[in-house]
C-alpha cells in the first residue's frame, strides 16, 4: 500500500510534466480559475499528485490555473516508488472519465448555469456529440451581456435525443434560409408554426 500525506508547499517547487497528455481549452481555463476563486478550499480537497522530484503526474491545469491566479502555495500529494509503466498509467487514468452522467438527475436537481460555471458540458453525452455550430456565434454570444436593452438568456432544459433533434432542424434552417445565427432559424421555426 502507497502512503503519502497531503502537504502545502510553493508553487515555485513544482515542475509541469512535459509529457502531460491533456489539453484545455481558453474558455473551460478561465472557468478553472473561476472555480478555484469561488472554492479555494477545493484545491485542499483535491491535491496536485507529483512524483518524488516535484514533476506534475496529476492536476497540471489546476496548477496552471493557481500560478496564473498568483497562489503562493499549493496542496500536493507525493506519488512516491511508483514504477515507470505505473506512472504513465496513473497520468492517463486520472483523467478518464469511467462514469456518466445522469442527466435526468441534473436537469431535475442541480441549477444548469451553475453546473456550466462549474465545469460541467451539461449537453455533452457520452458519444461526445457535437453539434455543427460556429466557434464565432458562442464568442459572438459571449460578448453580449445578458443586461444590454435587446438580449436575454433562454435557457431550456430536454432530453439529449431531443437537442440532438432541435439543434439539427435549426441547423438545416440556417442553412437552407442562409442565416448567420441559430437564433435566426428558430424563430423562423416558430413563425411557421
Amino acid at each position: 500500500m502507497i502512503k503519502s500525506k497531503i502537504e502545502h508547499v510553493l508553487i515555485s517547487t513544482l515542475k509541469e510534466n512535459e509529457n502531460n497528455p491533456r489539453n484545455i481549452n481558453r474558455h473551460k481555463f478561465e472557468k478553472l480559475k473561476n472555480s478555484i476563486k469561488d472554492f479555494p478550499e477545493m484545491l485542499a480537497l483535491r491535491p496536485i499528485v507529483v512524483d518524488e522530484d516535484n514533476i506534475i503526474l496529476g492536476g497540471n491545469m489546476r496548477y496552471k490555473a493557481s500560478k496564473e491566479l498568483g497562489l503562493k502555495k499549493v496542496y500536493v500529494i507525493q506519488a512516491k516508488n511508483l514504477s515507470d509503466a505505473q506512472v504513465k498509467e496513473f497520468i492517463i487514468k486520472d483523467n478518464v472519465g469511467f462514469g456518466d452522467w445522469d442527466w435526468d438527475i441534473l436537469a431535475n436537481s442541480w441549477d444548469t448555469s451553475l453546473l456550466t460555471d462549474w465545469g460541467v458540458d451539461v449537453w455533452k453525452n457520452s458519444d461526445d456529440f457535437s453539434f455543427d455550430i460556429e466557434d464565432e456565434e458562442e464568442e459572438e454570444e459571449e460578448k453580449r451581456k445578458i443586461s444590454d436593452d435587446n438580449y436575454s438568456s433562454f435557457e431550456i432544459i430536454m432530453y439529449h435525443e431531443n437537442k440532438i433533434k432541435l439543434v439539427s432542424v435549426l441547423s438545416k434552417i440556417k442553412k437552407e434560409k442562409q442565416f448567420d445565427k441559430l437564433e435566426d432559424a428558430l424563430m423562423t421555426l416558430i413563425e411557421n408554426y
